[in-house]
């Protein structure tokens, strides 16, 4: 999967409000994984369109600690580990509308800041025990 002329202007544009640097963590694994490959590819094109993103790469069953550590149970999938690990995982291939939300969220992350409102950060204090939110969309 190679990025077009259209979306690597874009990224170019967006990554201009990068912050702090990014961590990448892709977990996947040589064979029965469908867009493994691709994903890899994408991960690796986005980190080098700016210095202060990297990619790193592990194997699913080989580096198992690691898919523990940061509590990655299915493949592709990504972490985006910024000065702390936030929990954003995007399993699969951020294809599509997809895409332009993973670069939202290294955006996001690299600042340090979700965007959220003063009353909504007021909200979510209140939680007194552990959310595990998950989004699951579809390729249009």
């Amino acid at each position: 999967m190679q990025l077009g002329e259209r979306e690597r202007r874009y990224v170019l544009q967006k990554f201009q409000g990068l912050k702090d640097p990014v961590r990448l963590v892709m977990f996947t694994q040589e064979t029965e994984c469908e867009f493994c490959a691709d994903t890899r590819a994408l991960v690796e094109q986005v980190a080098s369109l700016s210095p202060l993103l990297s990619a790193e790469i592990y194997n699913f069953v080989l580096d198992r600690e690691k898919a523990t550590e940061y509590r990655v149970d299915k493949i592709p999938a990504i972490a985006i580990v910024g000065a702390a690990d936030y929990g954003l995982r995007y399993y699969g291939i951020p294809a599509g509308y997809e895409f332009a939300a993973l670069i939202e969220d290294i955006v996001d992350v690299s600042r340090g800041d979700s965007g959220l409102s003063a009353e909504s950060r007021s909200q979510l204090k209140q939680l007194d025990a552990p959310v595990h939110l998950q989004v699951f969309t579809t390729p249009t």
